[in-house]
């Protein structure tokens, strides 16, 4: 934590930060009704940012458990204006469970969760049967889920439990994944990966 995240946590936290254990009506939360979209796993939060900065028509919601990757969003909304963002600090499949209404959102991105790339870890992946059917129940009709991976052997999985959800069908024209849309900004993160050779995997989904 840098001193900057801390003070921001401490002053920004209360104006854009989500508490509390009730359900959330989005509408109430952003004083409209308009596209609601959730990130999970955001970072340090300068994609979101950048794709709240372009679709200011759409709200989004970022959930994050690392406080100085909160610090930091907090840092780009209040740097860019942002009135489009909220940001829970938690954990995410709580959140969507207990918080967010059944077919509420228009999208959910989850961009380069932790692999857990040793076999043995393979169950602690947050891809999965469970998660994946708890998603699908948040969407709205035509809604999407968008994941990204720079790992291969966690894209297969994704796009294999992807598929055995019947409400759910990948937009991809040919084959499992997609190039990379523009309104996905490429992370740093991203960047380096592709200097070095590494490959990046984006998969889309749209709710039945």
């Amino acid at each position: 934590m840098t001193v900057a995240q801390t003070r921001a946590l401490e002053r920004l936290e209360p104006v854009y930060g989500l508490a509390g254990d009730q359900p959330v009506d989005p509408s109430a939360l952003f004083g409209r009704c308009a596209p609601l979209i959730v990130e999970i796993g955001f970072g340090n939060g300068e994609s979101l940012a950048l794709q709240a900065t372009a679709a200011p028509d759409k709200d989004f919601i970022g959930i994050e458990v690392h406080k100085p990757g909160v610090g930091h969003l907090l840092l780009e909304i209040e740097r860019r204006q942002l009135g489009n963002i909220r940001v829970y600090r938690g954990d995410a499949v709580d959140y969507l469970r207990h918080r967010l209404p059944e077919g509420s959102l228009h999208g959910i991105n989850l961009f380069f969760p932790d692999p857990w790339h040793k076999k043995k870890h393979h169950k602690r992946r947050l891809v999965n049967p469970d998660f994946i059917a708890l998603v699908a129940t948040k969407l709205q009709s035509g809604g999407y889920i968008h994941l990204a991976t720079d790992w291969q052997d966690y894209a297969e999985q994704m796009v294999s439990v992807l598929e055995a959800c019947p409400s759910l069908l990948n937009t991809a024209r040919s084959g499992s994944f997609i190039e990379r849309p523009d309104q996905r900004p490429p992370t740093k993160f991203e960047q380096r990966g592709q200097r070095l050779g590494h490959g990046v995997w984006d998969i889309l989904y749209s709710k039945v």
